[in-house]
C-alpha cells in the first residue's frame, strides 16, 4: 500500500513539474502574420516639391526571370506630380493617371504602357539607366527629386492621395530603405522566397508579463545582414543566427533584446558584440533559451527561416506605421527638428538635491530657486546606456515665444543610484526680467556605450514660474540694557553741565544785565555799606552805535549819586 502511494505522489509531483515547466512548440512551414519580410533596397525620399508644387517620383523596377513583369499602375488620386519609371528588362503595364500626372518611359521601351486614355500623359524621353545618373538627369530637368523608390517584381502600385513629401532635406542621397514607410503610396509585390516556419505555444504569457517573440535562422542559412523594425510597444525580442549576421534595430522604442550575433543601433552608430554564445539552432532549444534568459513563462511566437537575399527587412506587428503615429514628425519652431526618440525619456524635476521627492507636474516654482532634475530612461536589451545632457533651452508658451539658453551642472549620478539616468541641476535667475511665467524646458541628450555617443533626441517639460515674493524692510529694533540707560542719563547729565557752563560764559563775557544791577539796587536803601563806592565801568570795545548808548546809560547812572549828595 505505502508503495503505491509512493508512485501515486511521484506521478502527481512530475505533472505538476510538466505543468509547471514553460512550453514550447514545433514550428509549421508559412507563417503566423506576427512577422512580415521584405527587402532594404536602394531608395531616397526628401522634402523637394518644383516651383509649381509638382512632385518627381522615380520609380526603380526590379523583375526576376520567372516572375510575369506585369503591374498595374493606380493613380486617379495623385497629387500633381512627375513620374520616372525605369527598368533593366522589359515589363508590361496598366496606367491609370490623372490630368496632373505625366510619366516619363525611356525610349528604349523597355516599359510599355498600352492602352492608355491619356496619351499625352505619357512620355518617351531619353535619360541614362543607372541609379546614380538617373538622379543627376532628374535634377537637372526638373529641378530635383522627391523619392526615388527601387521595386522588386512589383504587382500593384497605388496613390494615396496625400502629400508626398518627408520633412528634411531636399537632396536625395541613395542608402537602403525601407520603402513601407513611404506612406503616399501603397506597394503590392509578388511573395518574397524564403523559407518561412511559425509556430506559437498554447500557453500564454501572463499578464503583467511583456511580449516575448524569437526569431532563428538556421546554421545552415547564408550570412544575412538583418533590419528590423518592432512596431509592438514593450516587447522582448530573442535573436538567433549564424555567425557573420547583423541584425539592425530601425526603431528599438520600448524593446529588450538580446542576440548571438552582432546588433546596430543606427542612431548611435554603434556596433555592439554578441551578448551570449549559442550556436544550437534546434527550435526546442532556441525556445527554452529564450525564455530562461527574460525569466518568461511563455512567448507569443516563435519564427524560423532562411533568406533567399542578402540583405532584408523584418517587420513585427504590422506594416503600417506604429501604432498610427507619425514617422517623421514635423519641426519644432524655434529651436530644432526634434528626432524620433530611440527609447522613452522622462524629465522629472526635485526641490532639493537629495532627488527623494519629486515636484508636481502643476507646481509653480520660484525664480530664485534651484530646481533639481532627473532625465531617465529605459534600457535597450542587456546593454548599459548611459545618458549625456548636452543643452537644456526654455520656451515661453505664447503668440510670442520667448527662447533662452539655460545653463546647468552635471550632478553626480552613479550606475547604482541612477541605473540609465543622468542628473542636473540650473537656475531660472534668467527668466527675472521676463512676464511670461509658463514656459517648456527641453533638453537634448545623447545616449552612449562604451564611451560612443549618439543621438537620443530631445525629452520635454511644462514649467511654471512665479516671481518671489518681496517683503518690506523691517526697521531695525534696538535692546537697551541697564548699561544703556545709565549711559544715556550720564550723557544727559554731561550735557546739562556744558550748558549751564556756556551760558555761565556768556554771562561773564557780555557783563551782567540792567535788572540785575546791584549798585543801583544798594544806592536807595538807606545804610547800604556799600552805597558810598563808586564802580568801575568795565572796559568794552562796544560798536561805535553800541558806545554812544552805552555812555549815555552810565551818564545817567552817575549823576544820581551826584544829586543826592548835594
Amino acid at each position: 500500500m505505502d508503495g503505491h502511494m509512493m508512485r501515486l505522489a511521484l506521478l502527481l509531483c512530475i505533472a505538476a513539474a510538466a505543468s509547471a515547466s514553460p512550453q514550447t512548440c514545433e514550428p509549421k512551414e508559412g507563417h503566423d502574420g506576427r512577422i512580415y519580410l521584405s527587402e532594404m533596397l536602394i531608395g531616397c525620399w526628401t522634402s523637394f516639391t518644383s516651383e509649381d508644387k509638382g512632385e518627381v517620383h522615380i520609380l526603380n523596377l526590379n523583375f526576376d526571370p520567372l516572375d510575369v513583369k506585369m503591374f498595374t499602375l493606380e493613380m486617379s488620386d495623385a497629387t500633381r506630380m512627375n513620374l520616372i519609371l525605369t527598368s533593366a528588362v522589359r515589363a508590361y503595364g496598366v496606367a491609370n493617371l490623372n490630368p496632373d500626372v505625366h510619366v516619363y518611359v525611356n525610349k528604349n521601351a523597355t516599359i510599355v504602357l498600352p492602352g492608355n486614355q491619356r496619351r499625352n500623359n505619357i512620355h518617351e524621353v531619353d535619360f541614362p539607366s543607372q541609379d546614380e545618373e538617373l538622379v543627376e538627369w532628374a535634377q537637372q530637368t526638373f529641378g530635383g527629386v522627391t523619392s526615388f523608390t527601387t521595386i522588386r517584381n512589383l504587382k500593384t502600385i497605388s496613390s494615396t492621395g496625400t502629400n508626398g513629401t518627408k520633412p528634411g532635406s531636399p537632396n536625395c542621397l541613395l542608402e537602403n530603405e525601407d520603402a513601407v514607410e513611404k506612406r503616399f503610396i501603397n506597394i503590392n509585390t509578388a511573395t518574397l522566397e524564403s523559407s518561412f516556419k511559425s509556430c506559437s505555444p498554447p500557453q500564454t504569457a501572463r499578464g503583467d508579463e511583456p511580449e516575448l517573440h524569437i526569431i532563428n535562422i538556421p546554421e545552415d542559412a547564408g550570412v544575412c545582414n538583418v533590419s528590423l523594425r518592432v512596431d509592438i510597444k514593450k516587447a522582448g525580442v530573442f535573436l538567433r543566427g549564424p555567425r557573420g549576421t547583423t541584425w539592425t534595430f530601425v526603431n528599438p522604442l520600448d524593446t529588450q533584446f538580446i542576440s548571438n550575433n552582432d546588433i546596430l543601433l543606427p542612431a548611435m552608430a554603434h556596433r555592439i558584440p554578441p551578448l551570449l554564445i549559442f550556436n544550437n539552432d534546434s527550435a526546442e532549444s532556441v525556445q527554452m533559451e529564450a525564455l530562461r534568459h527574460f525569466k518568461a513563462s511563455a512567448f507569443s511566437s516563435y519564427t524560423e527561416l532562411i533568406p533567399k537575399e542578402s540583405t532584408i527587412l523584418l517587420v513585427l506587428g504590422k506594416k503600417e506605421s506604429p501604432e498610427g503615429t507619425e514617422m517623421f514628425p514635423e519641426p519644432v519652431v524655434p529651436i530644432t527638428t526634434k528626432a524620433p526618440p530611440q527609447m522613452p525619456l522622462l524629465m522629472q524635476l526635485f526641490g532639493s538635491p537629495d532627488y527623494r521627492v519629486p515636484l508636481d507636474p502643476k507646481a509653480k516654482v520660484q525664480i530664485d530657486k534651484r530646481i533639481y532634475a532627473e532625465i531617465s530612461g529605459h534600457t535597450l536589451g542587456n546593454i548599459v546606456l548611459t545618458i549625456k545632457v548636452i543643452q537644456c533651452f526654455m520656451r515661453s508658451k505664447g503668440s510670442c515665444p520667448v527662447v533662452k539658453e539655460l545653463p546647468f551642472i552635471p550632478q553626480p549620478c552613479s550606475v547604482d543610484s541612477c541605473p540609465d539616468s543622468a542628473r542636473l541641476s540650473f537656475s531660472l535667475d534668467s527668466l527675472q526680467e521676463l512676464t511670461a511665467t509658463t514656459w517648456d524646458l527641453e533638453c537634448s541628450v545623447s545616449f552612449c556605450h562604451n564611451e560612443k555617443c549618439g543621438d537620443g533626441g530631445t525629452v520635454n517639460r511644462n514649467l511654471e514660474v512665479t516671481q518671489p515674493c518681496l517683503q518690506p524692510p523691517t526697521p531695525p529694533c534696538f535692546d537697551f540694557g541697564l548699561p544703556g540707560v545709565l549711559g544715556i542719563a550720564f550723557g544727559g547729565f554731561l550735557i546739562g553741565v556744558v550748558l549751564i557752563g556756556a551760558l555761565w560764559f556768556i554771562k561773564i563775557k557780555t557783563g551782567y544785565p540792567t535788572g540785575l544791577d546791584i549798585s543801583s539796587t544798594a544806592a536807595s536803601l538807606p545804610g547800604c555799606p556799600c552805597s558810598g563806592s563808586k564802580r568801575q565801568p568795565v572796559s568794552t570795545n562796544p560798536s561805535p552805535s553800541e558806545n554812544s548808548s552805552a555812555n549815555a546809560s552810565i551818564g545817567s547812572t552817575q549823576s544820581t549819586p551826584t544829586s543826592s549828595m548835594a
